[in-house]
């Protein structure tokens, strides 16, 4: 490691623009890409601004660590899935949940009552062909300007990618499921 001294300058101009809504995308291979979304949702809800997070794989019952504290915070986290597919009985069911789950996270986006929309894992139903990419690009155009809505998973389909404000991409380095260690409570759900 190279030590370096710290900027005693300002590195960068302060923008001139206005305040908006931004379309913010968490995407690659990488772990990190649904936690720094909720700390994105966690740091709006602590300045008392209104949050939704929907999950576009999680089951409308599940219990991960997420789901505790966000319900003791009282920001609505909802699961719009069947779990991922390999775990799914019935494909086409889970594109029909997927559908009626655009619908609310839609409205929820256009009705312009809340801040921050994050819209978890929606890169699998979009790449699986089971929501039509042109309805959601459609939806982050016209959203009210002061929305902003968050987009987390991996292969974020280009389209999106070039809308955006924000992107970042998560690239693994290593990870510990690699050396056989298994998920950890806490850590990974």
């Amino acid at each position: 490691m190279q030590v370096e001294s710290p900027p005693v300058e300002k590195p960068y101009d302060k923008p001139e623009g206005e305040r908006r809504g931004l379309v913010i995308v968490h995407t690659g291979d990488g772990k990190g890409k649904s936690t720094a979304a909720f700390g994105l949702a966690l740091r709006a809800h602590g300045r008392g601004k209104a949050v939704k997070v929907f999950q576009f794989m999680k089951v409308p019952s599940a219990r991960f660590g997420e789901h505790r504290m966000f319900e003791q915070l009282g920001i609505p986290i909802i699961g719009l899935g069947d779990g991922f597919s390999w775990k799914s009985q019935d494909l086409e069911h889970s594109a029909q949940l997927a559908r009626e789950g655009w619908q609310q996270a839609r409205a929820a986006i256009l009705g312009g009552d809340v801040f921050m929309v994050t819209l978890d894992e929606i890169t699998y139903p979009l790449i699986y062909g089971w929501l039509a990419l042109e309805d959601v690009l459609a939806t982050l155009r016209e959203r009210p300007r002061h929305v902003h809505v968050v987009l987390t998973g991996r292969r974020c389909p280009s389209e999106i990618i070039e809308l955006a404000d924000t992107v970042t991409e998560m690239a693994m380095i290593k990870h510990a499921f690699q050396a056989g260690v298994p998920a950890q409570r806490g850590i990974e759900d």
